[in-house]
């Protein structure tokens, strides 16, 4: 059944309901049904169709896509498009038998459907001649958006499942991410009250009415807020929305809302520099690590121009490249122009994590404008700053010094956990050596903070003895690591990476030559002979042989460089592995490189 909303919108009752948006001749489809909106075009004086806008990612949305003769240009949820461009792979991997996992992702596709692009969260397009901008509003699934256009006059919100009716929602099941948590339930209202906050004219659902924001949205809130009070989901989620910033000192803030502890640094010329920023106001964390499972927003950023009299979000900085801390910046560089600032140790990192295998990377490169050198002061404003490497937690920690409003700070992300404080937090897969808490024991007590900003445990005002604590739980830990392991590992890397490779993966088209930089490193006390011996699958070759010979000081780390010769089509992680001899001592295949083929 098709339904005029306005001169050129209309909806068209299918498995969702599917909204053509006409602008002459052409149109914007938003969500697809199963494809019986085709026959309804020619009708409404439509010849082409300039795009498909898709909400979220479930089948009642696109399922026709997947069957039509008629191929669209295809635009979806950037945080979901794996979901819908890669449905094969989330088929193959998803867990089944002993599932946790409570996320309808297998309500995707049941076959890969062609993307165009992503829509970005808080981007701007032009289709068919038709503004739209991307609004995140996570809530029936992880990585819906909003669609705003204006249209006939009418500012509208196409909305997806986020609400139903006056009082509703299509769905409470969508709304667990967990297996028994309600993490939607919270992110839903969030969502709701930035819709209303944005004063549309009409909100236009996947199912249910079109309706009108301010008669129907209050009542879904409290609803929501009700259920969230019953189940114990996010108890301090309104609290937060009201005051999500916390004043340490008069130029510098605490965002209380966000995953892991984001702060704000206050000039005087109204700018912000915004220390770390992952998932800002995190309600909740869905199941899973993939794609699709985390969310960015810049959910509390307005309040900082409305509460703090800021003018601009003027640049960013990292402690470390954790997703936790980073996530946010390449939103922030698109919806405020903000510039990312990065210590050179780990730059590269956020540039290309595909190259590393390492934990807890961001899944997009994130494009660093300024790298800034260690152990260098550098001005921003009236502050000046220092970034000091602080090995631990991960290889590339680093700690942020300044001065603010009399205090000496010290933001110093995860290096150490818990209350108290002295929790050495490593993770070997971080690259982290035992002797690493040692040395940041003495960097604190070089730098004597007044305050220390951390990365989950909020700020705290240290005694004096607290470098000594942290010096005498550093000596206890790399003593008991000198205890248990075997030489020639102390003192090593001690994820035992003799050896790897960069990049990690691998990205090749036919007949494409990549090039592969293996990286060896000597960990004995003297001089040693080293052999390399590559193991490739079939559809891949070099030029010059698999086998090569190393002469190797002790301690020197040596690179080989090799060309990769792909001849295999389509293939996806294909293994590379390094098989490795060591002053005649057999490593074995100690790393490995994946190679995708497009």
């Amino acid at each position: 059944m098709l339904k005029q909303i306005t001169e050129n919108v209309f909806l068209f009752e299918d498995t969702c309901f599917v909204y053509i948006i006409r602008n002459h001749d052409q149109a914007v489809l938003v969500d697809f049904g199963s494809g019986e909106v085709c026959k309804e075009l020619a009708g409404l004086g439509i010849k082409k169709v300039e795009a498909v806008l898709l909400t979220h990612h479930h089948r009642d949305q696109l399922q026709g896509l997947s069957g039509t003769e008629e191929r669209f240009p295809v635009y979806v949820p950037h945080a979901e498009r794996e979901l819908i461009e890669e449905a094969d792979v989330m088929w193959q991997g998803r867990e089944i038998l002993n599932n946790y996992n409570c996320r309808q992702d297998r309500y995707s596709p049941l076959a890969d459907i062609p993307v165009s692009g992503s829509l970005l969260d808080y981007a701007e397009y032009t289709f068919a001649g038709i503004k739209v901008r991307v609004w995140p509003t996570p809530g029936h699934t992880t990585g819906s958006v909003t669609l705003e256009m204006t249209v006939d006059g009418q500012k509208l919100a196409f909305t997806g499942d986020l609400i139903f009716d006056k009082g509703k929602v299509v769905s409470l099941a969508a709304t667990q991410w967990t297996y028994n948590g309600g993490e939607g339930l919270p992110y839903t209202v969030l969502s709701l009250l930035f819709l209303k906050d944005q004063h549309f004219d009409y909100l236009l659902p996947s199912h249910g009415k079109v309706m009108r924001p301010d008669e129907t949205i209050p009542e879904t809130v409290d609803n929501l807020g009700a259920l969230m009070k019953l189940r114990r989901q996010n108890p301090r989620c309104f609290q937060l929305r009201e005051r999500p910033y916390e004043q340490i000192t008069e130029h510098l803030l605490f965002n209380r809302t966000s995953m892991s502890d984001s702060y704000v640094l206050l000039s005087k010329s109204g700018k912000a520099l915004i220390l770390d920023l992952g998932y800002d106001f995190m309600a909740g964390v869905a199941a899973g690590t993939d794609r699709s499972s985390r969310r960015p927003w810049l959910y509390t950023i307005p309040w900082l121009f409305d509460h703090y009299g800021v003018t601009t979000i003027d640049a960013c900085i990292p402690t470390h490249y954790h997703d936790d801390h980073v996530a946010g910046f390449s939103l922030l560089q698109r919806r405020y122009g903000t510039k990312v600032m990065c210590a050179e140790s780990f730059a590269d990192i956020i540039s290309h994590p595909a190259d590393y295998d390492l934990p807890c990377l961001w899944y997009d490169p994130i494009k660093v404008d300024q790298v800034l050198p260690l152990n260098q002061p550098f001005m921003w404003e009236e502050y000046e700053l220092t970034l000091y490497p602080m090995s631990g937690h991960t290889q590339y920690e680093t700690a942020i010094s300044f001065t603010v409003d009399g205090k000496q700070v010290l933001c110093t992300g995860d290096q150490y956990a818990d209350e108290d404080g002295l929790f050495c937090n490593y993770v070997y897969k971080n690259r982290f050596s035992y002797h690493d808490f040692v040395e940041s024991a003495a960097l604190y007590r070089k730098l004597s903070p007044d305050l220390i900003l951390t990365g989950h445990w909020q700020f705290k005002e240290r005694g004096k003895d607290y470098p000594d604590r942290l010096e005498e739980r550093g000596r206890e830990l790399a003593r008991l690591h000198e205890k248990l392991l075997p030489e020639p590992a102390a003192g090593f890397d001690l994820d035992q990476r003799l050896v790897s490779c960069r990049p990690y993966q691998v990205f090749a088209r036919k007949g494409e030559e990549k090039k592969l930089v293996i990286s060896v490193t000597n960990p004995y006390a003297k001089a040693i002979q080293a052999s390399v011996f590559l193991v490739l699958p079939e559809g891949v070759s070099v030029a010059g042989g698999k086998e090569f010979e190393l002469s190797m000081d002790a301690g020197e780390t040596k690179e080989i460089q090799i060309p990769l010769q792909v001849t295999v089509k389509k293939a996806r992680r294909l293994r590379i592995g390094i098989d490795l001899v060591m002053d005649g001592i057999k490593i074995g295949q100690a790393a490995e490189a994946l190679l995708t083929s497009m």
